[in-house]
């Protein structure tokens, strides 16, 4: 005789019910605690929600932020990306969000982040990312209509459409490589492409730089070789000079002129 597959009866709660710090999640209107984290969950969290926040296309991410895709579901990813737009000021965030990040360690419910992961495909989210934060480091990659596959230390996540950058699969647990990626990430929110690119923009505006200063100094040498007071007024207008143009042209000016003043003169 077939089994009779029956739907989980609706629980009593709906999600305007929960405050903010109930340490619950709603499923079908079932309350699911939600324990304090243990230090090998904590703190890769901390380090892959700085990655996922700072990259460059999202414009909000959270830290057990909650989502309600329907009233009696209120599910707090660990990380979570929020759609443009889609955070009010006040209230759990609608919707589900596209991108989802989970660390599983000691203490998960192997079921119960089995359910969340298939209520957040059915309600839109596109990618859930499972960290693996015991044994062998890996992370579980989860999208809907597609089987899971894991990704290992060495390979990179990629969520076209969320993130910009890739994110390499260490920077999700690893304090170094998070740091590194976002640094990345930050940068790029300045407009520079790397680190590289800030060194190579500072070396080039110390060479400018230098060049200015040699060539002030160049025309206060000169008017005092020939004798010509130079007195702070005048001195500290040169300095003050930016532009290499000018002070080339003060230059050859100061060969000739016979008061300091006359180097500021209109040809």
């Amino acid at each position: 005789m077939p089994k009779i597959h029956r739907e989980p009866a609706i629980g009593p709660f709906r999600a305007d019910q929960l405050r903010e710090g109930d340490r619950y999640e709603l499923s079908n209107g079932h309350p699911l605690y939600c324990a304090p984290a243990r230090r090998e969950h904590a703190a890769p969290n901390l380090i892959g929600a700085a990655v996922i926040d700072s990259d460059p296309a999202v414009e909000w991410a959270g830290v057990d932020a909650g989502f309600t895709p329907a009233p009696g579901t209120l599910r707090a990813p660990d990380v979570a990306v929020a759609a443009p737009g889609g955070v009010d000021e006040a209230g759990w965030i609608p919707g589900a969000p596209p991108l989802a990040i989970e660390y599983a360690g000691r203490g998960q419910d192997p079921a119960d982040l089995k359910v969340k992961i298939a209520e957040l495909l059915a309600a839109g989210t596109r990618y859930v990312w499972v960290v693996r934060v015991r044994g062998p480091r890996r992370v579980e990659v989860h999208e809907a209509g597609q089987p899971p596959r894991l990704v290992g230390a060495g390979e990179v996540l990629a969520a076209p459409g969320i993130l910009r950058n890739p994110v390499p699969v260490e920077a999700l647990y690893d304090r170094a490589a998070g740091h590194r990626a976002t640094l990345r990430n930050l940068l790029q929110r300045e407009g520079y492409d790397s680190l590289e690119a800030v060194r190579k923009e500072g070396r080039e505006e110390g060479r400018e730089e230098g060049l200015q200063e040699g060539l002030a100094a160049a025309v206060l040498a000169l008017l005092q070789g020939r004798g010509v007071p130079v007195d702070a007024m005048l001195e500290t207008r040169v300095r003050a000079c930016r532009e290499p143009a000018t002070l080339r042209r003060w230059l050859l000016r100061a060969a000739q002129v016979e008061r300091g003043e006359q180097l500021f003169d209109a040809q």
